[in-house]
């Protein structure tokens, strides 16, 4: 008799299985690891960690007219983004805007985030040469304009639309998800998960800072490719037993990845924008978001583990599905890696 690994060195799910595996065992073995492949390969991209964004650009061309156009156009897969602009604007012709005599000013809301589409960036360029940028969300779906360049967003409005574009983007960021539940199948749930974890979360929360601020500054090639590679050699680390040094101290290993992670976060929050009044509750309110959604994820997972963990097939699934994470990250790595040489 050899027993399969577990999940985790935490997990006691250790299952005895006849060597080779049964007939029936090998099959749902091989149907675990399509299943894997399935999940996976369906939200991956070379690029997985962004988040699905939309830009349009308005130009006040006088105090009452405006133009706009997509710079980035929304993704299909449901109704296409509307935008409802303030009582008293209309569009006479496509792509223009006429409002009365108070101007671009009053409540706009966008309809049709979520469906293919997370987020949209409105840029606006008024008159008097300003640009602000508003960000919608499918958390905050409705903003206020006040019909100048100047931003007069309270403190509240911001905290919300920055948290929960925090919170999307950690769900949506497969490769960053990815990289945390290699970690849970390294350290299994145990106390040193506790110190795993927050490790990652002080490291790229201190690379996210410093990237946001313009004090620490990385190309994103180089970094999207790091990221791949610390994903397929997590999982890599977790389907053996070797003593080696991601196994006696993955807190290491977490802290030194998560700070290439927090880059892969501020280089989605950049693109975002970050507003010049309450740019630091913007910040926090992001990175909050961000572990909000990270603690989702793990207690989400923690809860599947605590109910599903006297089931045969729970130990069986673990090495097709490190598989299934290590061959996805190698084939990202491989594919940052070519962007990055120019192939």
């Amino acid at each position: 008799m050899r027993p399969l690994p577990w999940i985790g060195a935490g997990f006691d799910t250790r299952v005895a299985l006849p060597w080779p595996l049964r007939t029936g065992a090998l099959l749902r073995t091989l149907l675990a690891g399509l299943l894997a492949w399935w999940l996976l390969l369906g939200h991956g991209s070379a690029r997985a960690h962004e988040i699905s964004m939309a830009e349009m650009v308005v130009w006040q061309n006088s105090p009452t007219e405006f133009s706009w156009q997509w710079t980035a156009a929304p993704r299909t897969g449901g109704a296409s983004l509307r935008l409802r602009w303030p009582d008293g604007c209309d569009s006479p012709e496509p792509q223009r805007l006429r409002c009365g005599a108070q101007g671009l000013s009053g409540r706009v809301a966008v309809e049709g985030l979520g469906e293919g589409t997370s987020a949209l960036l409105l840029k606006m360029h008024w008159l008097d040469g300003g640009l602000r940028v508003y960000t919608f969300s499918q958390g905050q779906r409705e903003l206020l304009l006040y019909g100048s360049a100047e931003d007069r967003r309270d403190l509240a409005e911001i905290a919300r639309a920055y948290t929960a574009l925090g919170i999307e983007h950690i769900l949506t960021g497969i490769d960053h998800l990815l990289f945390v539940v290699g970690l849970l199948f390294l350290v299994g749930f145990r106390r040193q998960l506790v110190w795993t974890i927050s490790a990652f979360t002080v490291a790229h929360s201190l690379t996210l800072g410093l990237s946001a601020l313009g004090w620490l500054s990385l190309r994103a090639p180089p970094v999207e490719a790091t990221i791949a590679l610390s994903i397929m050699l997590v999982a890599g680390e977790a389907l053996h037993r070797r003593p080696t040094v991601a196994r006696r101290w993955p807190a290491l290993v977490a802290l030194l990845f998560g700070l290439v992670h927090g880059l892969g976060f501020a280089g989605a929050l950049q693109a975002i924008g970050l507003p010049q009044q309450h740019l630091l509750a913007a910040l926090l309110t992001f990175n909050l978001g961000v572990e909000l959604g990270q603690l989702a994820v793990v207690g989400s997972l923690w809860a599947a583990w605590h109910l599903l963990s006297t089931r045969p097939w729970l130990a069986r699934a673990r090495t097709p599905v490190l598989y299934a994470i290590g061959s996805l990250a190698a084939w990202w790595t491989l594919a940052r890696v070519a962007t990055l040489a120019g192939i």
